[in-house]
């Protein structure tokens, strides 16, 4: 298998998940890279210290910001991406009656 991390060498990753022990997970072209002392959702640039023939273990060198992700419609910065719409105050009601106020197709 080819591993695509080398020892000393650093990279820039988004932590997609914490495993069991609390470390994150990152990935390198696939390949599983744990590091301690960060939250799923960081992007982060790390240092790979130790690499094994599944997963490498590597060390938080800098917090980063996320780029700006471009599409072809329209460029979303980090700040949007975090946006959570707001659920409006208003509740309301489950209406049981749904459809009475339709006649009957006998009554055509």
């Amino acid at each position: 298998m080819n591993i695509p991390v080398v020892e000393g060498k650093e990279y820039d990753v988004s932590i997609q998940a914490v495993g069991g022990k609390g470390d994150g997970i990152a990935r390198v072209q696939g390949f599983v890279v744990f590091v301690p002392g960060v939250k799923k959702g960081d992007y982060v640039k790390i240092r790979v210290k130790k690499v094994l023939e599944k997963a490498a273990f590597g060390e938080l060198v800098e917090k980063l910001v996320k780029p700006v992700r471009k599409s072809k419609f329209t460029e979303v910065n980090v700040a949007e991406e975090r946006y959570e719409p707001r659920i409006p105050d208003k509740k309301y009601d489950d209406s049981e009656d749904f459809g009475e106020d339709i006649e009957d197709e006998d009554d055509f």
